[in-house]
């Protein structure tokens, strides 16, 4: 059985259908297939290696439903699989390489994004708009800083070109995925009756 939040947290999506530590484990791949679907969504950036995709976006939501734990995990189980050759990441690419290149920042800020989501939403901050956009603004935000920086070793590049390269074309996306994520989430909060010990 999945532990319930002590009183001084509040429930995440999940919470109120995990009653098995089978559903968990769907639910962690659940979250790492939902990332390489979006992953399939990309835009290329004209003079930028890395591509505008829906990944950021299952991310933020994924750790919101699942909380700290789950959403980490399933970000881990994402990571994983992509690199031992299922074509998970943007494009169907796939392989270690995918992590260790010069884009390779942003996938792997996925995790401290993941967890960072899912311990806010553990104190109910998913549960607003007002109060879930920012924190799905700050999650867009922190997968593009560790991103661009990565980048920047990786590919020799200056700070004022890696963030022509890697940050500032995808500040509206990003915008508009926070957005997105901060009504969904929300929405689906009135749907879901909290489980009680």
């Amino acid at each position: 059985m999945a532990p319930l939040p002590s009183a001084s947290t509040h429930q995440v999506l999940a919470d109120s259908f995990v009653r098995t530590r089978a559903q968990e484990g769907a639910l962690v791949l659940g979250a790492a297939l939902c990332t390489a679907l979006f992953a399939q969504v990309a835009i290329p950036v004209p003079g930028s290696p890395v591509p505008i995709t829906g990944q950021t976006l299952a991310v933020v939501l994924t750790a919101a439903a699942l909380g700290p734990r789950r959403g980490l995990a399933g970000q881990v189980t994402y990571l994983l699989l992509g690199a031992v050759g299922l074509p998970f990441f943007a494009k169907g690419a796939s392989g270690w390489g995918q992590l260790v290149g010069p884009t390779g920042g942003y996938l792997v800020a996925f995790l401290p994004t993941a967890f960072l989501v899912g311990s806010a939403a553990r104190l109910g901050y998913d549960k607003r708009p007002w109060t879930a956009v920012p924190l799905f603004l700050v999650g867009q935000f922190l997968i593009l800083a560790i991103g661009v920086s990565w980048l920047r070793v990786k590919a020799g590049l200056d700070f004022s070109t890696a963030l022509q390269k890697g940050f500032l074309p995808f500040l509206p996306g990003g915008l508009l995925k926070a957005v997105i994520a901060g009504l969904v989430m929300p929405l689906a909060w009135k749907f879901v009756r909290p489980r009680t010990p």
